[in-house]
């Protein structure tokens, strides 16, 4: 089963090219290549909690500190940490 990022996993359509990038703009999470890879991800796909100014549920988020206590009951975040197992990056 192939890895999804989360802008594929919660199909938002804000990546590069995506159906929403013009209306919402490019998540932040989708072209932060200083986390690419962590987790097996593209960009921050994977990683998308420690990237502040993504969006959940059609808000903003803040830091990570401000948003880390949404991000541990996300689906995806579970998803993720399940698929990655001790190799998880938090």
């Amino acid at each position: 089963m192939a890895k999804l990022n989360c802008w594929e996993a919660k199909k938002c359509g804000r990546q590069p090219g995506g159906a929403k990038e013009k209306e919402l703009g490019v998540c932040k999470a989708a072209v932060n290549f200083s986390n690419e890879g962590k987790n097996g991800g593209k960009a921050a796909g994977r990683y998308c909690w420690k990237v502040a100014g993504t969006l959940c549920g059609g808000r903003v988020q803040g830091t990570f500190a401000d948003k880390m206590a949404n991000c541990v009951q996300c689906d995806f975040f579970k998803q993720v940490k399940t698929e990655e197992g001790a190799a998880f990056k938090a």
